[in-house]
């Protein structure tokens, strides 16, 4: 049987634009997570407690922002600090450290001063003890 060579092509074309699309999203996503720290300052610092949580610890997918809550994302919760905030988080127990997005409100437990998603405590190494003590860099971007 021999192959149709229209069929070919295309199938080269979708093949050509899906590796395209994959490689835009990646850029996109990498430059969303990957924000340069040098670009910010600290302008505060807290320690304290943090535990983790995730859409089905939180029973929804919704952040107090509005932003959709994915366990993967570099985001927390935090109980006054604006939404949109950028904060540094370091787990004082390893010292691994990541950037992350305040999109929602919390953590409702007391001693605690930070939620993170459960991507994040992964990352940071505390998703099997729970709460990790931790130190929060406050970041702002640095004026040009």
């Amino acid at each position: 049987m021999k192959a149709n060579p229209l069929f070919i092509r295309s199938a080269g074309l979708a093949g050509v634009i899906l590796a395209l699309a994959m490689l835009s999203s990646c850029s996109t996503v990498r430059k969303s997570e990957g924000d340069d720290l040098a670009s910010y300052k600290v302008s505060g610092s807290q320690t304290g407690k943090a535990s983790h949580y995730s859409i089905r610890t939180n029973h929804g997918t919704r952040t107090a922002s509005g932003r959709p809550l994915r366990d993967e994302d570099a985001t927390a919760a935090h109980r006054r600090l604006p939404m949109g905030t950028k904060v540094l988080v370091r787990n004082i127990a390893n010292g691994k450290t990541e950037l992350v997005t305040i999109t929602d409100r919390g953590p409702y437990v007391r001693g605690r001063i930070l939620d993170v998603t459960v991507g994040v405590a992964r990352r940071l190494g505390f998703v099997g003890q729970g709460v990790a003590p931790v130190e929060l860099k406050v970041m702002e971007k640095k004026k040009s």
